[in-house]
């Protein structure tokens, strides 16, 4: 596949701990229905809302290996969760989500606490857009449609469903 058309999407979210019943569900949804030849993920690599989108893409038929990138914060391998492909030990713990950023070409947040806000700040410093999801609590939700300061402008666009996000990730 050229390396051009790959389209490397950031995912982030809240982990175990911090995610509901309806927002792992709607990662599950959202995972499958990203999953197509042209696009990865590359997300913190843990529990919570990033395995659920990284489960429903492995769920979905136009998955492939190599589509779901963890970037876990330990130095080994071990604490993945089970629909990573490739996971990568940094052994950087929370210093991990610049790396998340750095290698996506556009975010998706949703829901989400500091882990997530330390995320969205580097998103927004390397003024990268961030699609925040409206629909559940959380810093997605709370900086949708916000400017963090005057270092950007309008990236954090406000997406309420899943087809919102398919219609703007086509129109990439």
């Amino acid at each position: 596949m050229h390396h051009a058309v790959l389209k490397k999407i950031g995912v982030i979210g809240p982990n175990k701990s911090g995610c509901s019943k309806e927002l792992y569900d709607f990662g599950i949804e959202l995972g499958k229905r990203l999953s197509s030849p042209g696009r990865i993920i590359v997300c913190g690599g843990l529990g919570g809302f990033m395995e659920a989108v990284c489960k429903g893409m492995k769920q979905s038929a136009n998955t492939f290996f190599g589509q779901t990138i963890g970037i876990l914060p330990d130095a080994v391998t071990d604490y993945a969760n089970a629909y990573v492909d490739i996971p990568i030990a940094t052994g950087m713990g929370i210093a991990r989500n610049s790396i998340i950023i750095n290698s996506s070409d556009i975010i998706i947040a949703a829901g989400g606490g500091a882990g997530t806000l330390s995320e969205l700040a580097f998103a927004w410093q390397q003024k990268k857009t961030v699609l925040c999801v409206t629909q559940f609590e959380g810093w997605a939700n709370e900086l949708a449609g916000k400017n963090i300061d005057d270092r950007g402008n309008g990236l954090f666009v406000p997406v309420n469903t899943i087809d919102e996000i398919l219609k703007y990730l086509d129109n990439l």
